[in-house]
């Protein structure tokens, strides 16, 4: 049987341990004369240590990007909390705007309607208006089951602005003032001047004035800006009286031989949310 341990491999054991054993109490005589801690101590701290930075680094890192990953998802839901925010805004801007001009509108309609004092009115609110016929139509949400006739007159705002052209059931065309379109039935108004009343007929419309163009007027009467516009009554359709707006200028026409006048309408015809239908005393009887 072999010898498991042969005489030099246990010299050289014997050795290693005393040699070890010396270390261990040199560095400890060492370490009481000079107040540090022994070799070995020192060695393990320091190895500790080494391990311990560079476990701490990569350590560091993921704590460093799982927070920044962490503030990334709280901004993006902040900020998609305030784009919420944001279109609500928005919508009840957009609201508070059309309510605010639905009010003045309406505040304008009830002074109108105290002056209307041969009429009752039907309050009425524009459905259809497309761009194709912008100044010449609107379809209103009111029809034959509150009265309206074909030819009644519309207002909105301080004035005119068109008649009923075609009354359905439950709704209705109105023509406005500023249709000038070959089979536009005109409207008969009259200039109420200092030195007399001129008749004639809206026959044309300004879209970058807004403003409605009388022609052909060849009366000698004074006609000065601020002079006021009604309806004559001439034409057999609208009835007299009714307050369309107030002259702007003055000008000649191409040739020099007539006047051609340029009437600032009373009502915002590029705006026309509510109206009200005149409807005659004598024909509600």
């Amino acid at each position: 049987m072999r010898k498991i341990f042969s005489s030099r491999t246990v010299v050289t054991m014997i050795i290693a341990f005393i040699v070890i054993i010396g270390l261990i109490t040199g560095s400890n005589w060492l370490a009481k004369r000079t107040n540090t801690p022994p070799f070995i101590q020192r060695f393990g701290n320091d190895l500790a240590g080494g391990v311990s930075r560079i476990i701490a680094v990569p350590t560091t890192a993921i704590g460093r990007t799982a927070n920044s990953i962490g503030n990334l998802l709280d901004t993006f839901e902040e900020n998609r909390t305030l784009k919420s925010k944001l279109d609500q805004f928005a919508q009840d801007k957009v609201r508070l705007q059309t309510v605010e001009e639905e009010n003045r509108s309406l505040k304008k309609q009830l002074g109108l309607q105290a002056t209307l004092t041969d009429y009752k009115t039907v309050s009425a609110v524009t459905i259809s208006r497309s761009p194709t016929t912008w100044q010449s139509q609107l379809v209103i949400n009111k029809g034959t089951n509150t009265g309206l006739k074909k030819g009644m007159p519309v207002l909105s705002g301080a004035g005119i602005i068109g008649r009923i052209s075609e009354v359905n059931t439950t709704n209705a065309k109105v023509a406005l003032i500023s249709d000038t379109s070959e089979d536009a039935n005109r409207f008969a108004i009259t200039i109420k001047g200092g030195s007399g009343d001129v008749n004639g007929i809206v026959t044309g419309f300004n879209r970058e004035k807004n403003q409605l163009i009388m022609g052909q007027v060849t009366s000698d009467s004074t006609i000065k800006s601020g002079d006021l516009v009604e309806t004559s009554g001439l034409g057999g359709v609208i009835p007299a009286g009714l307050y369309v707006g107030k002259v702007a200028r003055v000008t000649k026409d191409d040739y020099g031989l007539s006047k051609r006048i340029y009437i600032e309408p009373a009502a915002d015809l590029g705006n026309i949310t509510t109206v009200m239908v005149a409807v005659s005393q004598l024909g509600a009887k």
